[in-house]
């Protein structure tokens, strides 16, 4: 009776250790995560790739069983941690990226979340068909971008919220429903613009337009030139569909001079032919390059500059397809430094207050120490349609790129002199974008975006057990 007995307890103590060490294991599981500004490295307790509705509700459920956080991440080019949370599970959706429905007639395409837009290119390209708005760039997902609604270089069809159709939603409590204009229409201006903070976006029908032919129109010009030239050449001439400019960060022409590229709509029957097809990536090791050696010098920013206003303005005359420019390349910005990094900000003021704005941001940059690599500039027309709408006029948008060291002294001086850089912005009744690092304080926040109370509360009246975190929430929403 006693070895039954001593034989039952070792069989307990058994089970029990090894259920404590199944438990221990399995919450002892990280893996470490950042995003693309390398500045916010976590703890990730799992990086679930995706690959089917089912796996995601899967992951939900269990989430919710256990009392833990999901995050959402795509190529993760968000730089505030959006895409992250400490000790939670990480839905990588890269992997969920089918296109389910093509319809060339209707010039509509339904594609999950994971879909790249070069995937979406590559579909409807035979087709003579584009993409409406997106990046410059067309790396990144889907998903992503609704996440952050978007803009791009197109002036005519405003930021993505627009060219939305409708949306599939998986729920913090793993229900799936239609989001459309029509149904539910109250969560649409939420999530598009949301960050991944109500729920899983499983998979889009986009508007699509014709893939047209474009001939570039390039000229230089002072700073102070700008916003008449837009306003008199680009805005009013229906032609113009696409526009950039840059102005330059070269200590010999610092926030003065500028080249810019219109896009004007060409002859379709003659020239549509010759140019449809999607270009690869073209070769990028002199760009590279030459960017390299602009962090580090300031005759390196100067020949830079000269380099790529040359470039611009050898195209004058090029012709191009619309999906083509949104093709570009950003492969030559890849940089890689233990020590330091490259963020970006973007800030928006109105048209008619550009010329104004620039002195004052000059007068700062001029005698603060920030490594600014690039500054590009696109347009967006007023568009409040997203709950966190950044377009509140007719705005020109201002894309810095900025190199930084990592450590804690570099982040806090960068921060300092953002800040100032924001209060102006925001003086001349602008914006700031909120897809990067959190510099801006608590008060520029709610100054740049009044609305942010009420988005904070929806997302917790939607998710009261606030099962969808990440960094940017736990900052700024809390």
């Amino acid at each position: 009776m006693k070895v039954k007995w001593i034989i039952l307890c070792l069989l307990i103590y058994g089970t029990a250790f090894y259920s404590s060490l199944h438990v221990y294991s399995r919450q002892s599981v990280t893996e470490s995560a950042e995003d693309a500004g390398k500045l916010l490295p976590v703890k990730i307790k799992y990086v679930r790739d995706v690959h089917t509705t089912k796996d995601i509700q899967g992951w939900i459920k269990e989430a919710r069983e256990n009392g833990e956080t999901i995050s959402i991440a795509g190529m993760q080019h968000s730089q505030g941690g959006h895409t992250l949370y400490p000790n939670g599970t990480l839905l990588n959706m890269t992997g969920y990226s089918k296109i389910l429905k093509f319809n060339p007639l209707d010039k509509k395409i339904t594609v999950q979340s994971g879909v790249t837009w070069a995937d979406i290119q590559e579909k409807i390209n035979p087709y003579g068909l584009s993409v409406k708005v997106m990046q410059s760039q067309n790396i990144f997902t889907v998903g992503g971008s609704l996440s952050v609604n978007v803009h791009g270089r197109d002036i005519r069809y405003g930021s993505l919220i627009d060219s939305v159709d409708s949306f599939r939603l998986l729920t913090p409590d793993g229900t799936i429903i239609n989001v459309s204009h029509k149904e539910n229409s109250d969560l649409f201006p939420y999530v598009i613009g949301g960050y991944g903070l109500f729920g899983v976006i499983l998979d889009v029908t986009l508007e699509l337009a014709e893939d047209e032919l474009y001939q570039h129109r390039s000229g230089e010009m002072d700073y102070s030139d700008y916003e008449n030239y837009f306003k008199e050449k680009v805005k009013q001439d229906d032609s113009v569909k696409m526009h950039l400019a840059r102005i330059s960060v070269a200590p010999e022409t610092f926030l003065r001079e500028m080249y810019v590229t219109d896009y004007v709509l060409a002859d379709q029957q003659d020239k549509k032919e010759k140019h449809s097809e999607l270009k690869e990536e073209q070769i990028i090791a002199l760009p590279k390059f030459m960017l390299g050696v602009s962090r580090y010098s300031d005759w390196g920013k100067d020949l830079l500059w000269e380099t790529q206003k040359e470039y611009f303005l050898k195209n004058n005359g090029k012709y191009e397809t619309r999906n083509n420019v949104m093709r570009s390349d950003s492969g030559f910005m890849e940089y890689e430094n233990p020590n330091r990094t490259e963020v970006l900000q973007e800030y928006f003021v109105p048209v008619d207050q550009f010329a104004e704005y620039i002195t004052d941001i000059r007068a700062i940059l001029e005698r603060e120490d920030l490594n600014l690599l690039n500054i590009t500039i696109r347009y967006v027309g007023h568009d409040e349609d997203a709950v966190l709408s950044y377009a509140t006029d007719d705005m020109f948008a201002l894309v810095l790129l900025i190199n930084q060291g990592r450590a804690k002294q570099d982040i806090e001086q960068t921060e300092r002199v953002l800040q100032k850089l924001i209060d102006v912005t925001l003086d001349h009744d602008g914006s700031y974008y909120l897809p990067y690092y959190s510099y801006p304080s608590d008060k520029q926040l709610k100054r740049a975006y009044p609305r942010i109370e009420e988005f904070f509360d929806k997302k917790r009246e939607f998710d009261p057990e606030e099962r969808f975190k990440n960094l940017f929430y736990e900052r700024y929403g809390k």
